[in-house]
């Protein structure tokens, strides 16, 4: 870990100056650094999840039974400073026949939730409202739009977070995000596995929106990618995933209709080994009628001289079926035909969708999945979720059919 993400440590000679510009205390900030200290907040929060896997390239099914037990910690805001911490730990508890990617069971397919204790956030943030200014030093939770090129990967039971500095501005209709990241720390982690726990480098996250109106977005990113090349893996896990993506992006409603829609480009940089130029696009639409919602959506990831668009940041199951089978876009590309019907029973959400998958630079047919899920939020501190994916394959000396099912609950307070 590198050193100076510790920054948030030597947070009190900050706050210690901190009065000479800082915006004024409101009512609800601390009069003191005692106070600060004194007024921390406390949050638990316990997340048990059951999968199960079956794929038809094991002839072993996985079990994974784990605990992720969070614990946040959170100052009071002292002249617009705040300082945060957060451990998580993941326990298997009951059934650990599964590949955690880090325990050497290759026998069974993976379920990338490995055991240990992690530092998952520890920063200092400084909010200054009258200019629309936010600013945050230290290991911190980065999400952009709908995560498709940046998230938290918050599914699985490690979460996915970024070391270092965060600027945030907003005025009027126009807002800007720009941060600096030089270790991402993966899901993968707190140990080294089959894959890094950690990835260091040079990172650069740039994102402008634009509100045209309550209900319109325009926004506009560059994604700027130089991951060090690590020598205890090789390319495709470490350096060449160096990429520069740029694009634009569109989201917003028109009464019961909602509409999105992207287009990026992306090409190696850094020290990566591959040369390729990749198209990335998508079309999004959806109606909303007695209690339910439609929706329709076409995304692409082009390929180039063999190598896919890359989305190593994604909150990547969110996209392309919960079976998990693209994670890594092909060499050939991917179109994802994706339809979703959602809606509720009470207070249970459910919901419903269909892929079709295809080469976008070939003739190919991947397969197709189908996914459910069923959400009920028994309480404010209880819920519990039930979700099952069944990819079927047409093409299996390419990808196997596979099912995954799960149960999680979750408690917190």
């Amino acid at each position: 870990m590198k050193t100076w993400v510790l920054a948030p440590l030597g947070a009190a000679t900050i706050l210690g100056a901190s009065t000479l510009y800082a915006q004024e205390s409101t009512d609800d900030d601390a009069s003191s650094l005692t106070e600060m200290i004194t007024g921390i907040d406390a949050k638990l929060n316990f997340r048990h999840r059951f999968e199960h896997v079956e794929r038809d390239a094991f002839e072993k099914n996985a079990n994974a039974s784990t605990l992720r037990s969070r614990l946040t910690l959170e100052t009071a805001s002292y002249n617009g400073f705040v300082v945060l911490g957060e451990v998580d730990n993941v326990t298997a508890i009951g059934p650990d026949d599964y590949n955690s990617t880090e325990n050497g069971q290759t026998q069974f397919p993976v379920v990338a939730d490995p055991e240990g204790t992690d530092l998952n956030q520890l920063l200092v943030r400084y909010t200054h409202s009258d200019s629309g200014t936010v600013g945050t030093l230290g290991r911190q939770r980065i999400n952009h739009s709908d995560q498709r090129f940046i998230g938290g990967v918050a599914w699985r039971q490690n979460e996915q977070t970024y070391d270092g500095l965060r600027g945030q501005w907003k005025g009027g209709d126009l807002s800007v995000d720009y941060a600096y990241v030089a270790q991402i720390n993966r899901i993968f982690g707190p140990d080294d596995g089959v894959q890094a726990a950690q990835w260091e480098g040079q990172n650069h996250f740039l994102k402008a929106d634009y509100k045209a109106g309550e209900k319109q977005k325009f926004s506009a990113f560059l994604y700027e990618l130089q991951i060090d090349e690590d020598p205890n893996y090789p390319g495709n896990r470490s350096v060449n995933n160096s990429t520069r993506t740029v694009g634009v992006e569109y989201s917003g409603s028109f009464g019961p209709f909602g509409l999105a829609a992207a287009l990026a480009t992306q090409s190696d940089t850094g020290d990566s080994l591959q040369s390729y130029t990749a198209p990335y696009y998508k079309l999004e639409g959806s109606y909303k009628f007695s209690g339910l919602k439609a929706s329709v959506r076409y995304e692409v990831l082009g390929g180039d001289n063999g190598v896919g668009f890359k989305t190593p940041l994604a909150t990547l199951h969110k996209f392309q079926g919960w079976a998990d089978k693209f994670l890594v876009t092909p060499g050939d590309g991917i179109e994802d035909l994706q339809l979703g019907l959602t809606g509720s029973v009470g207070k249970v959400k459910l919901g419903a969708f269909y892929h079709d998958f295809q080469a976008e630079d070939s003739s190919a047919d991947f397969g197709t999945e189908i996914d459910l899920v069923a959400t009920w939020p028994i309480s404010k501190s209880w819920s519990l979720q039930g979700k099952y994916a069944n990819f079927s394959s047409d093409n299996p000396d390419r990808f196997d059919d596979t099912q995954v099912a799960w149960m999680t609950i979750q408690f917190k307070l």
